[in-house]
C-alpha cells in the first residue's frame, strides 16, 4: 500500500489516498487509475495530472515523487506485467471501455 498526498486540482486542498502499487526494478512505483473498472477516472487521477509533484508514504518512508503517465509502447510493455502481478487490474479493465491509465512515480532526491 502507498499513501499519496495530492493537491486537489480545483480546491487546492491536500488529500491523502491509499493505493495499491507495483514496485519496479528501477526503484519507481507504478499505480493504475482503475477506479474499480468504472467508466470514470478516480478523482486523484485529475489531481496528479494537475499537480504531478507530490509526497508519498511507503511503509515508514516518506518522500517526494514526480508523476508521469505512461503511454504508447511504454504502457503496452508494462501492462501485461501489472496484470500478472495483480489480476484484479485486468478484471477492472474488462469492466470498462476506457483505457486504464498507468502512472509511474519517480522518487526525487
Amino acid at each position: 500500500m502507498i499513501l499519496i498526498h495530492h493537491i486537489g486540482a480545483r480546491t487546492g486542498i491536500e488529500r491523502v489516498t491509499p493505493l495499491a502499487f507495483n514496485p519496479q526494478p528501477d526503484g519507481r512505483f507504478a499505480i493504475v487509475a482503475a477506479n474499480g473498472g468504472s467508466s470514470t477516472y478516480p478523482d486523484w487521477y485529475y489531481n496528479l495530472k494537475a499537480n504531478p509533484c507530490l509526497t508519498v508514504e511507503v511503509g515508514t518512508h516518506t518522500f517526494t515523487v514526480v508523476t508521469e503517465e505512461l503511454e504508447g509502447s511504454a504502457r503496452a510493455e508494462l501492462w501485461p506485467k501489472l496484470v500478472a502481478q495483480s489480476p484484479a487490474v485486468g478484471e477492472h479493465q474488462a469492466k470498462t471501455t476506457r483505457q486504464i491509465p498507468v502512472l509511474m512515480l519517480t522518487r526525487q532526491e
